[in-house]
């Protein structure tokens, strides 16, 4: 189902990631699917091709959305449980340090930088004493953890708090516009758009096993127990697909 573009994009993604591949085998595959979908022209025709409503314009809008961190979330090609193809709209302002979730994913990703920057945060857990986690000398940071699920019959994030955290900062990064990078899906990150302009990145999720659930840890306050995901409209979708072409013509 599908234009030209569709179709080889979906081909692109079974011939390059479907089979049990290893773990490291399976991100090297898959960042360098994103860096070949990921190329400004070849992603400005996929696009292009989706905004005229090739693909599956009402099952994609279902599954794009606002996102709480501060971008815009389109579905370009859902493969089900196995590969998700997005585009990640980033507005400057939005999701900026200090306020974005610290977070890992129900499974693993790749993504490359097509327009734009964007910096990023890697974390591990540190043990601490739960008693007392105010203490933030060593470098670490206090937080509070939720396990993060969706909701039955909605797609709303349900978060469950699980108690105090101490996390570490094992890495920064940026990455500007040809960028690519992959992240097993347990990794802990937080990421923002580092320019005054709009981040464009495209977003692969692949795998058959996806965790049922994430870790979203927070050092701004209690987050409420769930957190509506409001989907786009088949319209509404449309049109941000048609904005995000004439932002990648503009480039």
């Amino acid at each position: 189902m599908g234009g030209r573009q569709v179709l080889a994009a979906r081909q692109l993604l079974t011939e390059t990631l479907d089979g049990e591949l290893p773990e490291h085998e399976r991100l090297a595959a898959a960042r360098a699917v994103v860096a070949e979908l990921g190329a400004p022209e070849r992603l400005l025709e996929l696009t292009a091709e989706l905004a005229s409503g090739e693909g599956d314009p009402h099952g994609c809008a279902r599954l794009s959305y606002r996102h709480v961190l501060g971008f815009d979330k389109l579905l370009l090609i859902d493969d089900g449980p196995r590969h998700m193809l997005r585009a990640h709209l980033w507005h400057p302002g939005r999701g900026a340090i200090g306020k974005e979730d610290i977070h890992n994913h129900r499974s693993p990703l790749a993504s490359s930088v097509v327009r734009g920057r964007l910096a990023m945060e890697l974390y591990a857990p540190r043990s601490t004493d739960t008693s007392d986690t105010s203490d933030t000398s060593d470098g670490g940071i206090a937080a509070d953890r939720y396990q993060e699920s969706l909701a039955d019959g909605s797609a709303d994030w349900l978060l469950e708090p699980t108690g105090p955290a101490r996390l570490r900062l094992t890495q920064v990064a940026e990455y500007a516009a040809g960028s690519t990078y992959a992240l097993p899906a347990h990794t802990l990150h937080r990421a923002w758009c580092d320019t005054a302009e709009p981040t464009v990145t495209l977003f692969l999720e692949t795998g058959n096993e996806r965790r049922r659930h994430t870790d979203v840890f927070t050092a701004a306050g209690p987050h409420p127990g769930t957190v509506p995901k409001v989907p786009l409209e088949v319209d509404d979708y449309l049109s941000e697909l048609d904005a995000l072409a004439e932002l990648l013509r503009s480039s």
